[in-house]
């Protein structure tokens, strides 16, 4: 991170720039000069809560990690969080954005969307001060915070990018439940799964299922199926409740560390896994890892009462994207009932996920803009368009208008 504060008195506002210190208590945007020139830059939005020493660092929860992805009248940063340009020049951080709005005059205490501070109640911005015990320590803890989920969705986009057979499922779906938990040590949950894989006596799939959903406890969450932490692996682990997909993973993971590769089967609205080499075998670890043949999943499946009919072929096993795909869209489900403002960071990583089809990132796209990101939204229908033909490429670039004339 390098977005330091220099040395000043709060209130100091230097040569009528944006940059530097305001005042506690006023909100606003602040860019500092010694960003300019710096490996990494980030835009610092928010409520400064009190005088800062040199070298702290400000920002916001929902800081700035993709460049052009900047959002009402936040300034446009072209490489933000490490995106250099390819010839390692770094311009000037003026806020020459807002300055092309000649008819706007700028108000520092425009609302910014997303920063958990922004028009909160006495009490939880209280509860933010008493939790990092002083005010100048807030910032350092907010750095940390966004400089740790920056650091998830980097390892995310890199392992998912490795080859469809080199992609860890414990790790990258860690990485997802880091998003909702940035204090997350992956280490706690891996040493977890390696523990569980220690309680197999034997390596087959039938003594990890035994293990697994019998002393070991794991079951599916029949209570509050749509709560997030039965998607978060972390959270399955440590409570023992969970979603078929979720609870399908510790399954393969486990069998991994015993040498007992198992397969996750994506079948419509159930997920399942397949022990390698067993054709008309499969278990369900939402209902205790019970064994099935295939009549057994067709009776699963039309008890659902789901379109289209079952059919041998939504037993075909599937990749680590493909479940990491799934899991993201099961969050996107839970996220636009209960949470909407986490639907962004889900949508993110689902967006990094290669291979995706213009269609499924147009549909990411409109997530964006339905819950107010329009320029990350029109960004993304940018990217797409070139992939599409006629009327198709039209109207997207269309929509990515109407997205950013909504932002201004």
């Amino acid at each position: 991170m390098a977005l330091g504060v220099e040395p000043g008195r709060a209130g100091d506002l230097t040569g009528g720039r944006l940059h530097g210190l305001l005042q506690p208590g006023r909100r606003g945007h602040v860019l500092d000069s010694a960003a300019v020139g710096a490996d990494e830059v980030v835009v610092v939005f928010g409520e400064v809560l009190g005088e800062l020493e040199a070298g702290e660092f400000t920002v916001g929860d929902d800081a700035v990690h993709e460049a052009g992805l900047l959002q009402h009248d936040e300034v446009p940063v072209d490489r933000a969080l490490g995106e250099a340009s390819a010839g390692g020049r770094f311009e000037e951080l003026r806020d020459r954005h807002r300055a092309r709005r000649v008819r706007q005059r700028f108000h520092d205490g425009q609302p910014i969307g997303g920063h958990p501070l922004m028009d909160a109640s006495k009490p939880r911005r209280d509860g933010v001060l008493k939790s990092c015990r002083r005010r100048s320590a807030l910032a350092r803890c907010h750095v940390r915070s966004v400089r740790r989920n920056v650091d998830a969705t980097e390892r995310f986009a890199e392992l998912v990018r490795r080859p469809r057979d080199e992609v860890p499922l414990d790790e990258t779906a860690l990485l997802i439940a880091k998003h909702a938990h940035p204090d997350l040590d992956l280490a706690v949950p891996l040493a977890e799964l390696d523990r569980l894989a220690g309680d197999v006596p034997d390596a087959s799939a039938d003594d990890i299922a035994t293990v697994l959903f019998g002393d070991g406890g794991l079951a599916g969450n029949t209570v509050d199926y749509g709560d997030p932490r039965n998607s978060y692996l972390d959270d399955v682990l440590a409570r023992r409740l969970g979603i078929p997909i979720s609870l399908s993973v510790v399954m393969i993971e486990v069998g991994r560390r015993r040498g007992v590769p198992i397969y996750g089967v994506g079948m419509p609205g159930h997920f399942l896994v397949q022990p390698v080499g067993e054709l008309d075998v499969w278990f369900d670890p939402f209902h205790r890892g019970r064994r099935l043949d295939e009549a057994g999943c067709r009776e699963l499946y039309e008890a659902m009462r789901l379109d289209p009919p079952f059919s041998i072929d939504m037993l075909r096993a599937v990749d680590t994207r493909s479940i990491l795909s799934r899991m993201l869209a099961n969050l996107q489900q839970t996220f636009m009932r209960r949470d909407p403002a986490s639907l962004v960071w889900a949508v993110r990583l689902t967006l990094r996920l290669p291979d995706l089809l213009p269609g499924q990132r147009r549909q990411l796209a409109g997530l964006l803009g339905g819950v107010g990101r329009f320029i990350e939204a029109a960004v993304e229908l940018e990217a797409v368009a070139p992939d599409l033909e006629g009327e198709d490429a039209e109207h997207v670039k269309r929509d990515a208008t109407a997205l950013r004339s909504r932002a201004n």
